[in-house]
């Protein structure tokens, strides 16, 4: 199969290039730069130079190829204070693709997100996050409805809905961001008595299932990403103070956005997410290891990794 790949240089997408070429898959990569085109070629992947602005670039691609796995998300636009602007640029690039694959029977994969989709209980793939604020985080899930719906134009789509924290070495999303807050303040916090519950994923793990999506997924299909359900904001804290050698202390919730900044709205975020219906459907078996673990092995605690966010 040739797959066009949105992404393809990203935290995720290095890791599904080599995962694709190894299943003897061609892969085409977005690079909208140059040390991304430079990547891109070192793996071993085609390049098709553009961005998720160049919407007939988007076309013509994913008309020339046999599938698309979409991991690409403006994150910078999205984290400085732009998350509709961001969600709205999404719908553009899924609509482009829905409109070159429509009536193909061809795989899309879109990547989204397991924050939101049922607060405060255990999320299932049935869970179809449509109800909720038209704001905001929520935004990207109505994107994810809508890449559902081109099953109904003959697209074989599916949605991957991914756990907050994509855990691996080299990671410099959200764990290393909190071990830099840590390492500032001389403490790891916690948002009170830190039962919040995050799921989880390796990123080895994930590749893999964005290859078994494309091969396997039914037209219309909901999957999730997380290998762990729920892993407390808590335990977080504590392997965090183990790595820096400083305790880990309740952060009382009218002071988490003094001393977590931007990143405090999520600490009150219970997500914990099934993906029971996934491993069943696509013969996924999660085999890295957890974030408490990986977090143990020392893999976030190098200063300066902070910056690269993926899932949300």
């Amino acid at each position: 199969m040739r797959v066009f790949v949105t992404g393809a240089s990203g935290w995720i997408g290095s890791a599904l290039v080599p995962e694709l070429l190894d299943a003897g898959h061609e892969v085409v990569g977005l690079a909208r730069s140059d040390a991304s085109a430079d990547a891109l070629k070192a793996a071993g992947a085609e390049v098709r130079r553009g961005s998720l602005e160049d919407l007939e670039v988007l076309r013509e691609a994913a008309a020339e190829t046999d599938g698309v796995v979409h991991l690409a998300f403006a994150h910078d636009v999205a984290f400085s204070g732009g998350f509709d602007r961001a969600a709205g640029m999404d719908r553009r690039t899924i609509d482009a693709f829905g409109d070159a694959l429509a009536g193909s029977d061809r795989p899309f994969v879109l990547a989204s997100g397991l924050m939101l989709v049922a607060p405060g209980r255990v999320a299932t793939e049935s869970d179809n996050a449509a109800d909720g604020p038209a704001t905001g985080p929520h935004v990207r899930h109505h994107n994810a409805v809508a890449t559902v719906a081109l099953a109904e134009r003959g697209v074989r789509s599916s949605v991957l809905r991914l756990p907050p924290t994509v855990h691996g070495d080299g990671d410099a999303g959200f764990m290393a961001t909190l071990v830099d807050i840590a390492r500032a303040h001389g403490a790891a916090g916690y948002v009170d008595g830190g039962v919040v519950r995050w799921p989880a994923g390796h990123r080895s793990d994930v590749a893999r299932l964005f290859r078994l999506a494309l091969e396997q997924a039914p037209a219309g299909s909901v999957l999730h990403g997380n290998a762990e359900t729920g892993v407390e904001l808590r335990e977080v804290a504590e392997a965090i103070g183990r790595g820096l050698g400083v305790p880990a202390v309740a952060v009382p919730a009218e002071e988490a956005e003094a001393h977590f900044g931007w990143l405090a709205s999520f600490f009150g975020l219970d997500s914990p997410a099934s993906s029971a219906h996934t491993q069943e459907l696509l013969g996924w078996t999660p085999e890295g290891p957890g974030l408490i673990a990986d977090l143990d092995a020392g893999h976030y605690f190098t200063e300066g990794r902070t910056g690269a966010f993926f899932q949300g």
